[in-house]
């Protein structure tokens, strides 16, 4: 990569080809005695069944991240992982349809591309199982060498797996701290499960974390000690951000679906209601959200209250569409919508 390279964002995280498919052989059982898993999806075993549609689409959150932020008129970098095969050079033509720079990304000839299929009963149903191979994104690296000379504003930092997540997530942190590169963080599933023990110095390094509720739910339990309290006080996205913005971050950003967003920055509470949308599609949405609140916070000198607008407006539209990535705005449509 040629030296003294600026990027107004680096993506950091996972990039996968998404399958989704309907079928209306399934059946769905209500089973309230799981309190982790109260309906399943079953099928007939051995059977043979007919996919009433498929569509082939992108999606991974470092991917999505990076296509939207240049949608949105930012200079964006990805450094991912992908295997050496098909679908990682049809991920690759996709970031280059959307002007996204992929010399950060990493070719692995041991591993396949991450794939995800998306399994659905209805487009009327937004409810799905989602079956994901992660594949090469599990041997993710951060490289400094590949990083000399390069000079991101911001890191945004998506789900991070396998074995060695926990070294790759240090070293981003520490080149972040020695470049005063900005840190915007949305942990992933191994991130919240080693919980605030682990991430405790990370968090005091981010400047905006940012969770839907039931992943800072998650957070929080792993960091407090609720005694004979019913944890259901945690419910209240008050709580959360108070707590979480006390571990360390600049700025704490709470989704909660419908009823919109919050954001806490230590002086002044911030919420955004939800807009109404036709509802098809919840994949990808919270990168949506994600992705244009950066844009806004870069965009507008960190007007809180306009980026968390960004954001719900950028999220509407994916979930008016289907795939992660096929109801992304530009800036204009953005602006055009507020």
């Amino acid at each position: 990569m040629a030296s003294n390279k600026k990027f107004d964002v680096i993506s950091i995280g996972g990039a996968v080809r998404d399958i989704t498919f309907y079928t209306n052989r399934g059946k769905i059982f209500s089973t309230p005695d799981n309190l982790t898993a109260q309906k399943m999806l079953a099928f007939e075993y051995g059977a043979k069944i007919n996919v009433d549609e498929s569509y082939y689409s992108f999606g991974g959150g470092a991917a999505n991240i990076a296509v939207s932020l240049s949608y949105l008129g930012l200079k964006t970098a990805i450094m991912a992982r992908l295997g050496n095969d098909h679908d990682s050079r049809q991920i690759g033509l996709n970031f280059k349809k959307a002007r996204v720079d992929t010399d950060l990304i990493q070719i692995d000839d041991q591993s396949h591309s991450g794939l995800s299929f998306v399994l659905g009963l209805d487009k009327k149903d937004k409810d799905h199982v989602v079956f994901t191979h992660r594949g090469a994104n599990d041997n993710l690296v951060f490289q400094n060498k590949k990083m000399a000379g390069i000079q991101p504003a911001w890191f945004y930092l998506t789900s991070l797996s396998g074995p060695t997540w926990l070294k790759t997530l240090r070293l981003v942190f520490d080149f972040a701290n020695r470049n005063s590169v900005r840190v915007i963080w949305n942990p992933g599933v191994q991130q919240l499960q080693a919980g605030k023990k682990t991430l405790n110095n990370l968090l005091k390094s981010t400047a905006v974390l940012i969770l839907n509720k039931d992943e800072a739910i998650e957070l929080v339990l792993s960091g407090i000690k609720v005694g004979r309290r019913s944890p259901t006080f945690l419910n209240r996205p008050l709580y959360l951000l108070n707590i979480l913005k006390d571990w360390g971050p600049k700025l704490v950003v709470i989704t909660e679906g419908k009823k919109g967003a919050w954001a806490f920055d230590g002086k002044k509470i911030y919420r955004q209601k939800a807009r109404k949308t036709k509802l098809i599609n919840t994949i990808g949405v919270g990168d949506a959200f994600g992705s244009a609140f950066l844009a806004g916070l870069i965009l507008t000198k960190h007007n809180i209250q306009k980026s968390l607008e960004w954001g719900m407006v950028n999220s509407a539209s994916v979930c008016s569409k289907l795939g992660s990535q096929d109801g992304l705005l530009t800036l204009a449509e953005i602006k055009n919508k507020l």
